[in-house]
């Protein structure tokens, strides 16, 4: 090649085609590795609903089991407003004892 002008123009053409190949790899890299986060992101938010479902069902099981217990049977009928009062009667206890523990600690 003693052609300057077209060894030059060979030059720019194998130039432009690495050029190309190198930004068409990093365009793939960069799409592939999209896709790897997108499916990670997918996925983690897939067992954050499942956990959250699981909670939800075992506090549903435990809050069945605690309005069945307390819930009154036909053989031992309770009072509501009894146990309306009862619950207000531990709150006043509760009450007292919470200010003479404040009152000693001052």
């Amino acid at each position: 090649m003693s052609n300057p002008v077209l060894h030059a123009f060979f030059l720019g053409r194998a130039f432009a085609e690495v050029l190309s190949e190198k930004i068409e790899d990093s365009l793939t890299n960069a799409l592939s590795e999209l896709g790897k986060f997108d499916a990670q992101q997918r996925e983690e938010l897939r067992q954050f609903i499942e956990e959250v479902q699981a909670r939800a069902q075992v506090d549903v099981a435990q809050g069945d089991t605690v309005t069945t217990t307390t819930t009154p049977s036909e053989d031992s009928p309770t009072d509501l407003q009894e146990t309306i009062d009862d619950l207000r009667a531990e709150i006043a206890r509760l009450k007292a004892e919470l200010k003479n523990y404040r009152a000693q600690r001052t």
